[in-house]
């Protein structure tokens, strides 16, 4: 279910708090997000249990942009200081509704006029290498984080159905990297996996950020708990992978892969380059 919204033009910039902070604002092209991960730390917040009559993952509101009222917005943040953007924190700038409405492109093409410092553009849709004109515009300037949280198509597709296959993201991360567009891998949260994803991320990925269903939901896991990963990686067969020790596993094959400046655990692994050095690494809690 995709609508778009009134006669009133969205406002876009929210400023950034909790998880994010160390960026000045957060965007969203729209309300809600078609592929409905199963583990999406937003069933659990307000815009997940109260905007919609509808399930999460089932509608999508998308929002109306009008030029002139985002150059105005974009321009007053600018001048007021330092934009370090977070694109997106509560829905999927690439999910299906973008390649209609090019909204998350339109944005980026009035960005690109005038920059922010920096724009992490988070997403697991392939849809993203249709923007490379405008990415390398940016320059170092953007990153775009690719979540691939497995290397098993059958986790992929028990977790969550309606994302974008394995393949595809693989395929639009290694377009990106030829182009030049900054990127990492988002293994975020890590699902039940092979022995070889550490290796295979290693071989393909300029970064990884690792995270799990605990640190990452933004409550300490219990948005995790209360969405039912326990009893989901249990059914898929690998109750082992509700485990903080999966991730730090993980984390640490990868660090010795690649080193501990490619390599990042939760929350550090998604802040602007210029605080990354400034955030210590998250102590363990298995």
């Amino acid at each position: 279910m995709t609508a778009v919204s009134g006669r009133r033009p969205a406002r876009w910039l929210t400023p950034a708090s909790g998880y994010l902070t160390g960026y000045s604002h957060t965007l969203n092209p729209y309300v809600g997000c078609a592929y409905g991960c199963s583990y999406c730390y937003v069933r659990r917040m307000p815009v997940g249990l109260f905007h919609h009559e509808a399930p999460w993952g089932e509608w999508v509101n998308v929002k109306r942009f009008e030029r002139a009222f985002f150059i105005r917005e974009w321009e007053r943040a600018l001048d007021k200081g330092t934009v370090t953007l977070f694109m997106s924190s509560s829905t999927d700038p690439y999910q299906p509704a973008e390649a209609h409405h090019q909204v998350a492109r339109s944005l980026l093409e009035t960005m690109a006029e005038r920059p922010p410092a920096f724009v992490m553009l988070q997403t697991r849709g392939p849809l993203v290498v249709r923007d490379i004109d405008l990415l390398r515009r940016l320059g170092r300037r953007v990153r775009v984080s690719m979540t691939i949280e497995t290397d098993m198509e059958a986790a992929r597709r028990h977790f969550t159905p309606s994302a974008p296959p394995l393949a595809a993201r693989w395929r639009a991360l290694q377009e990106l990297q030829r182009h030049g567009v900054p990127t990492q891998v988002a293994v975020a949260p890590l699902l039940p996996h092979t022995s070889q994803f550490a290796d295979w991320l290693a071989e393909r990925a300029e970064r990884v950020v690792v995270d799990d269903f605990f640190r990452g939901d933004g409550r300490a896991g219990q948005r995790s708990a209360q969405l039912g990963m326990r009893e989901a990686c249990a059914a898929f067969g690998d109750p082992e992978a509700y485990d903080p020790a999966s991730a730090e596993a993980l984390y640490a094959a990868l660090t010795e892969r690649l080193g501990e400046a490619r390599v990042s655990f939760s929350q550090a692994g998604f802040l602007p380059p210029d605080e990354e050095a400034r955030r210590p690494e998250p102590p363990p809690i298995s």
